[in-house]
C-alpha cells in the first residue's frame, strides 16, 4: 500500500511542468514591454549649435577722419566759397581771400613773396606727394594685395578652363574659392579707398592753394621765361580754358608721386621681411688649429 501512495516519477515531472510554463509566461511579458518602453521613449535630437555672435561695431577714430576728408573733398568740389576759404586759411597773399586771412602759414614757409612761383609749385608739389603716400603707404597691405593679384590671375585661368569644359560640376566647385577671392579683394580695395580719402582732399586743398596764390601775384611774377627767349604767363590759358601752372603743377607731382610711393613700399616691404624672417640656425663652431686633419 504504501508503495501505491507513492507518485510515480511520470507525474512528479507533469507537476513541474506547469510551474516552468508559468516562469516562461511571467519573464515574457517583461521583455516586450522594456521593448516596448524602448520604442516608445523618445530619441534625444541634439541641440542646435549656436552661431557665434558677432562684437558689435566699435567707433574708430582713423574711419571717422578718413570719412570726414572724404566728404570735405566732395564738399571742396562743388563749393567753390568753401574750397577757397579753405585753402586761405593756409596762408595766403589774396584779394579774394576772407578778410582776416593773413600772409603767414604755408605762404610765409614755400611762398617766397610769389617771386619764384615755380619753386613754390615744386615744394607744394613735394608735399602733396610725400602726405598722400604716407597715407596710402599706411592704409594698404603691400602682401595681401599682391597675394590677391597673383591668386586673381591664377583663379581666371582656372575658371575660364571650368567653362569651357562645361561641366557644371567643376564650375560650382570654385564657388567657395571665388567668395573667398571676393572678400579678400574687397578688403584690399576698402584700404586703397582710405588712402584715397585723404589723396583727394589734399589734392583740392593744395591745387586751390596754388592757384590763389599765382593768381595773388602781379603780371610780373606770373610770367615766366623759357629757355628759347620766348615768355609765358602762368594764369594764361593753353588749352580748354587749363591755365599754364596747372599743367606745369600736374608735371611735378607725377614724379614726386612714383618716387614717393616706390620708397615707401620698398622700406615697407624690407621691414615686413625683417618681421617676419625666420632665425638662422647657430653656425658650427669652428675647429681649433690642432684639429683633426
Amino acid at each position: 500500500m504504501s508503495e501505491r501512495s507513492k507518485p510515480l516519477p511520470s507525474a512528479a515531472s507533469t507537476e513541474e511542468l506547469p510551474d516552468e510554463e508559468e516562469t516562461v509566461t511571467e519573464t515574457e511579458p517583461s521583455d516586450e514591454a522594456e521593448s516596448t518602453e524602448e520604442e516608445e521613449a523618445p530619441e534625444e535630437t541634439p541641440a542646435p549649435a549656436e552661431k557665434p555672435s558677432r562684437p558689435p561695431p566699435t567707433f574708430k577714430l582713423s574711419t571717422f577722419i578718413y570719412f570726414f576728408l572724404g566728404f570735405l573733398g566732395i564738399w571742396m568740389l562743388f563749393d567753390t566759397s568753401f574750397r577757397n576759404g579753405i585753402a586761405c586759411a593756409l596762408g595766403m597773399s589774396n584779394p579774394n581771400c576772407p578778410s582776416g586771412t593773413s600772409a603767414g602759414g604755408l605762404y610765409w614757409l614755400i611762398g617766397f613773396h610769389s617771386d619764384y612761383l615755380l619753386f613754390t609749385m615744386a615744394i607744394a608739389g613735394a608735399l602733396e606727394m610725400l602726405i598722400t603716400s604716407l597715407a596710402y603707404n599706411y592704409t594698404t597691405d603691400w602682401m595681401k594685395a599682391a597675394k590677391v593679384q597673383k591668386w586673381s590671375s591664377a583663379f581666371r585661368k582656372v575658371q575660364m578652363e571650368a567653362i569651357r569644359s562645361g561641366k557644371k560640376d567643376r564650375i560650382a566647385a570654385l564657388k567657395p574659392h571665388q567668395e573667398r577671392l571676393t572678400r579678400l579683394s574687397s578688403e584690399v580695395s576698402i584700404a586703397q579707398f582710405k588712402g584715397m580719402a585723404i589723396t583727394y582732399f589734399l589734392l583740392i586743398l593744395i591745387y586751390t592753394w596754388v592757384g590763389l596764390v599765382i593768381g595773388g601775384a602781379n603780371s610780373v611774377q606770373q610770367t615766366v621765361a623759357l629757355g628759347t627767349g620766348s615768355t609765358i604767363n602762368l594764369a594764361s590759358p593753353v588749352v580748354f580754358g587749363i591755365p599754364w601752372w596747372f599743367l606745369i603743377f600736374s608735371l611735378y607731382t607725377v614724379p614726386f608721386s612714383l618716387v614717393f610711393r616706390r620708397f615707401l613700399k620698398h622700406v615697407w616691404l624690407r621691414r615686413y621681411e625683417a618681421r617676419n624672417r625666420s632665425p638662422s640656425l647657430p653656425l658650427p663652431a669652428k675647429e681649433g688649429a690642432g684639429g683633426s686633419a
